[in-house]
């Protein structure tokens, strides 16, 4: 089972076209994609490789980096687009 945490993103859209994902509260969470669904979906992979960076370095995850229960109930916003 995945492991799911909350985070805010912020989406740039580059001027070469696509967009770039960073998340204020996790500086190394860096990512891409030609469009919005493939930047969102790239957001996990990115995720992955930052909690193993923090591992390989044996540095704790921030403490904004909590995973959710699944029992907690949480609100998401959602970034849709429509053609």
């Amino acid at each position: 089972m995945s492991t799911v945490y909350k985070l805010p993103l912020l989406f740039e859209e580059q001027p070469e076209g696509g967009y770039t994902v960073t998340c204020p509260l996790i500086p190394e969470l860096v990512t891409e994609g030609d469009t919005i669904q493939e930047a969102i979906a790239n957001v996990g992979d990115a995720l992955t490789a930052v909690i193993e960076l923090y591992e390989d370095q044996g540095r704790p995850l921030p403490a904004v980096l909590q995973p959710l229960s699944n029992q907690e109930r949480f609100l998401a916003e959602a970034v849709v687009a429509v053609a």
